[in-house]
């Protein structure tokens, strides 16, 4: 039970009460990331304690922004195995969440996921954070867009922030050379509507990983240009 008391511990932090139900969840969510991997490409990360530290843990410390919380509406980008929609929608079962990402396969898995751990108010993508972005239906719809994609901010931004509504927030989790990025996103950022509220230093228990948790907050509406068409947001990104 020592994960149970890295899961305490971490949910602490941010404010959540952890219980063997939640915990319960990730262990069935990680065997089944480990049999799934062997199929699909979802993560370099295979051993069990490795998992639970770099994709559950830190998930869960997007909720360092305290402002996600219960009942909100989220979507995911770049979702990959999940994180950090799946965590949060464990240690947050009242909000309702999207996950997007472009490979069906990996869309499959987590809708076996999420009948495996009976979760409701979830809903997957299959599809390009370009299409969907321009898609009335999804476009200035959530109150958090979140992603931990590898992307830098400045592509990352145009992919996430037309998604959330005004006076949502965009979370992104970067690793500990953030400034750079930072710098070079500030016009993207202020262009599609948005502006660096805060970064957070985000520290793992039971681990030396060091991140950073960026939150934009949307103060209005995206221009309808953005996002561009599939393939012109990494080649040409806004400068």
């Amino acid at each position: 039970m020592e994960y149970y008391k890295l899961f305490e511990k971490a949910c602490e932090d941010v404010d959540i009460k952890f219980n063997e139900d939640m915990y319960n969840k990730f262990m069935k969510y990680k065997e089944l990331i480990k049999e799934w991997n062997k199929k699909v490409n979802l993560t370099a990360i295979t051993e069990d304690e490795e998992i639970i530290k770099k994709h559950f843990i830190d998930s869960i410390k997007v909720l360092k922004n305290d402002g996600l919380r219960h009942g909100n509406k989220v979507i995911d980008i770049g979702t990959g195995g999940g994180f950090p929609g799946i965590p949060l929608k464990i240690v947050l079962p009242d909000i309702k969440i999207t996950l997007l990402d472009s490979l069906n396969k990996r869309i499959n898995f987590l809708n076996i996921v999420i009948e495996e751990l009976g979760l409701e108010n979830i809903d997957t993508i299959h599809g390009r954070a370009e299409d969907f972005g321009q898609n009335p239906k999804y476009r200035e719809k959530y109150d958090y867009a979140v992603s931990r994609a590898v992307a830098n901010l400045t592509v990352l931004s145009e992919f996430c922030i037309p998604f959330v509504k005004v006076d949502g927030k965009f979370l992104a989790m970067k690793g500990p050379a953030v400034e750079e990025e930072l710098n070079e996103a500030k016009k993207a950022v202020n262009v599609l509507g948005g502006e660096l509220k805060v970064v957070d230093n985000v520290v793992v228990e039971g681990s030396d990983l060091n991140h950073n948790l960026v939150c934009i907050l949307k103060k209005k509406s995206t221009p309808k240009k953005y996002p561009r068409k599939a393939g012109m947001v990494t080649k040409s990104p806004i400068k």
